[in-house]
């Protein structure tokens, strides 16, 4: 089966990685959020993907997003995938605003240890596990590498948020939890605790990140913590923690999943999709790195293809100009590096692997002269095409050099074409695009007739 973990393209610039969500520039007022399947819990990503797991997430984020616009405006644009969405660029808050409905989960934990105080509230004593709070509380955390508590007026203090911006946080977070309790009771579900993340646009307060997924909060069944509060089962990430401490080994926690817990996960995940949402989550059949670059492709964010032209030394820029002028008439996308393969060759398994992963066709042309160690260590480590085209400065640069481009050590394919404009064409036509085949098609025919025009000229003539 196919999952969504890393995606690479050259032609959109990494923001961020963490540790389900990929994000990307589009452009100064937009970003897009990949969804990957990975799963993370106590703070660090275990080596397994949940199948589907991206696509709920998303899914039900974007289906908040659009039933909470009246309590407060949010980042989210459309999505465009199952596993990606649109957002308005915003600044965020380094602040998760936790809104707790039950005593549970860590504060549970920490409760029956003697815990009475949390981000400055106070809990009472006698608490039962699981017990409802008689109104919410609110429990914030930093957004550092540790998250610690913070308590209100810390986070003024600290300059986390102004006076003003908090009690927007704080009356926001609080009735967006009012209306995930309510829209969800009357589907059976108890909303228990979840974490808002807020950022400004223009200085406007505006949700960010993602609402009510599983990943954010904590469901429970209403009839199951009816008929058992103390022993109710989570429909949500919960299962995974749970498995992950009953199977410690001391303070070491797994960092994999067995194949019946992952069948399970992807299960609870799909389960609570459709409870919220009412909808069964639509399995796409095929490749999802296809799927994904054709609707990126489709909503122009990307184009199908790249070329990639690499130069050895900046003083080669005039050669590789010259190359990216043949290629600006096809529609492709185009770009330049600096990479020295003598001299900071360590990086060329770094670009490779980005370039090997990448969801457009890519083609790599490679720009060195005199000693061409470059192209041949890029076709050594690359699964695209790679094409030298060497900037000879006159006939005996030529005879002298050429042959560093020509003889290739085994197992590194890489072509060598000496014109700019041929190296362009060739690249091209590697990326062996449908669309870019029927203009070559048309070009060759016009030349073909261009030819015989000619000849029937000059033919009359004689």
């Amino acid at each position: 089966m196919d999952y969504v973990d890393k995606i690479f393209t050259p032609q959109l610039k990494k923001l961020h990685s963490g540790k389900v969500r990929e994000s990307f520039r589009v452009d100064e007022n937009t970003r897009m959020i990949v969804v990957s399947d990975r799963i993370s819990s106590f703070d660090y990503v275990l080596n397994n993907l949940i199948p589907h797991k991206g696509a709920v997430l998303n899914g039900i984020a974007a289906y908040w997003f659009g039933k909470t616009r009246h309590i407060i405006e949010n980042h989210f644009i459309r999505m465009i995938d199952p596993n990606i969405s649109l957002v308005k660029e915003a600044k965020p808050l380094r602040i998760e605003m936790i809104v707790r409905g039950y005593l549970t989960g860590s504060l549970g934990r920490d409760y029956e240890k003697g815990k009475r105080i949390v981000s400055g509230v106070t809990l009472p004593d006698n608490l039962e596990k699981n017990q409802q709070f008689s109104n919410p509380l609110l429990t914030p955390t930093t957004k550092e590498e540790h998250d610690r508590e913070i308590s209100p007026a810390q986070i003024v203090k600290e300059g986390w948020a102004s006076s003003k911006i908090y009690h927007q946080m704080e009356e926001a977070s609080l009735a967006l939890f009012a209306e995930g309790t309510r829209t969800l009771a009357a589907q059976g579900i108890i909303l228990v605790d979840t974490k808002y993340e807020f950022g400004l646009i223009n200085g406007k307060l505006v949700l960010i990140d993602e609402i009510h997924t599983p990943d954010s909060s904590r469901f429970w069944d209403l009839k199951a913590y009816q008929e058992n509060p103390a022993n109710v089962d989570a429909i949500d990430k919960e299962y995974v923690r749970q498995w992950l401490l009953r199977h410690k080994d001391g303070d070491r926690m797994p960092d994999h999943l067995p194949s019946e817990v992952i069948e399970e996960v992807s299960r609870r995940y799909l389960q609570i999709y459709e409870k919220i949402t009412g909808e069964k989550l639509i399995m796409v059949n095929g490749s999802v790195k296809e799927r994904i670059y054709r609707n990126l492709v489709d909503e122009n964010i990307i184009r199908d293809g790249s070329i990639i032209v690499i130069m050895g030394s900046q003083a080669d820029r005039e050669h590789c100009l010259k190359i990216l002028s043949g290629l600006k008439n096809y529609g492709v996308y185009s770009g330049l590096r600096v990479v020295s393969a003598h001299k900071n060759g360590e990086r060329i398994p770094e670009i490779a692997s980005e370039y090997n992963q990448a969801l457009e066709p890519v083609v790599v042309v490679a720009v060195a002269g005199r000693s061409n160690g470059l192209g041949g260590a890029l076709a050594a480590n690359l699964a695209v095409p790679v094409i030298n085209c060497p900037p000879f400065q006159d006939k005996l640069d030529f005879l002298l050099n050429i042959n560093s481009s020509l003889l290739m050590p085994s197992h590194t394919p890489a072509l060598t074409l000496v014109d700019t404009g041929l190296a362009a064409m060739a690249a091209l036509r590697c990326l062996n695009l449908p669309r870019l085949k029927e203009i070559f098609c048309t070009e060759i025919g016009l030349q073909k007739a261009k030819l015989a025009s000619a000849d029937d000229e000059i033919n009359q003539g004689v």
